[in-house]
């Protein structure tokens, strides 16, 4: 069997997330269903984030085996001939079989975008939240300060989990124009944990919520306690990181 590792862009505004559904429509699902179209195998992916419903990504990782063998340059282009408009492969390895793409994975990074202005924009409304009044962004910048380094992070996701430590290697918000960004890379992702974390700097930003305050927040250590969470369409997935790149050491295109 050989290994295939692709890098896939996608819009996930048109999906219930990238984890397949049974009576859903996901981007796990599209993938799949490209694969059996092009290779006539039943091929199941493995991906290195879960992004959920509306969300979107410029590089998520997926791997799966296939019985055939192409070069890279044959997967990227038939992949891409059968995948809808909404996902793209962007690259393609031939990759070893012990390859592991979300345990390997040393961090992932996460991009939420809000569109600060008086007025709406159609063309980003689809991969931003639009929010008119103006926010502070010093003080949200400040703020990520607090999330940095190793946290019981319960009180960013609804969710039960079994352990809800995680460490982030990088938070920051920026305003270039009209667009305030707020980035972070981490270990790993609680479910829904930076659209909460995003709703709490919103709420940072509008002067509801101090730095203080945000501190004790990510401190508290209860579950659900930060946001609300922003709409999933100002979300994207911008990285998956390695210790040793997919392109230094395996064939790509």
């Amino acid at each position: 069997m050989n290994k295939v590792a692709l890098v896939v862009e996608y819009d996930g505004g048109g999906y219930h997330g990238f984890q397949y559904q049974a009576n859903a429509h996901t981007v796990q699902a599209e993938i799949e269903a490209t694969l059996k179209r092009f290779t006539d195998e039943d091929i199941r992916v493995q991906a290195a984030s879960r992004t959920d419903t509306g969300v979107h990504a410029r590089e998520q990782i997926v791997s799966f085996r296939s019985r055939v063998l192409f070069p890279p340059s044959v997967w990227l282009r038939a992949l891409n001939h059968y995948l809808p408009d909404a996902v793209a492969v962007r690259q393609a390895y031939l990759v070893g079989r012990d390859l592991d793409v979300r345990r390997q994975a040393t961090s992932r990074a996460y991009r939420y975008s809000i569109f600060n202005s008086r007025a709406p924009s159609p063309l980003k409304r689809r991969f931003s939240y639009f929010f008119p009044s103006l926010l502070d962004v010093e003080a949200m910048d400040l703020a990520c300060l607090e999330l940095v380094g190793e946290h019981d992070f319960s009180s960013f996701t609804p969710v039960q989990v079994g352990r809800a430590v995680r460490t982030v290697y990088r938070a920051a918000v920026e305003k270039k124009g009209e667009m305030v960004t707020f980035d972070i890379e981490a270990s790993s992702f609680l479910p829904h944990q930076v659209r909460h974390t995003a709703g709490s700097l919103l709420q940072v930003g509008r002067g509801r919520l101090g730095v203080n305050q945000f501190h004790d927040l990510v401190n508290t250590g209860k579950r659900g306690m930060a946001g609300p969470a922003l709409p999933p369409n100002g979300l994207c997935l911008m990285k998956v990181n390695y210790a040793v790149p997919l392109g230094d050491h395996y064939e790509n295109i």
